[in-house]
């Protein structure tokens, strides 16, 4: 290979290699870019939210959901989860049992309206 063919070449490849990590940086900062763990996280985090907004509206559609909720106010915060899987709230269609995570984030959501 004759020596100027090899410059260009050894340019033409660092310049690829830094096009690269350019596209790479702006891609994850800016870009919206995520790795495929962040994105199964996310993907956790909004499939628990809206299982926890199910929680609390069957929870809401309760004939004596009022009662429920002053009850719910009296028990220490670190029991209402077990309170609303009691309740059977947080227990999703085609499941067997209700999942922890899910009623610990229904009994927050309620909490708000404790504050009302």
């Amino acid at each position: 290979m004759k020596p100027e063919a090899e410059v260009r070449v050894k340019y033409g490849v660092w310049g690829l290699v830094v096009g690269a990590l350019i596209a790479m940086i702006i891609g994850f900062a800016w870009g919206g870019w995520t790795t495929s763990g962040t994105t199964k996280t996310m993907t956790e985090e909004a499939v628990l939210a809206s299982q926890a907004a199910i929680c609390v509206a069957q929870f809401m559609t309760q004939p004596n959901y009022e009662e429920k909720l002053k009850e719910l106010e009296k028990i220490d915060s670190w029991k209402r989860a077990e309170f609303i899987e009691k309740g059977g709230w947080s227990k999703m269609p085609g499941q067997e049992k209700a999942d922890y995570a899910v009623s610990r984030a229904c009994a927050d959501g309620l909490e708000l309206l404790f504050k009302k």
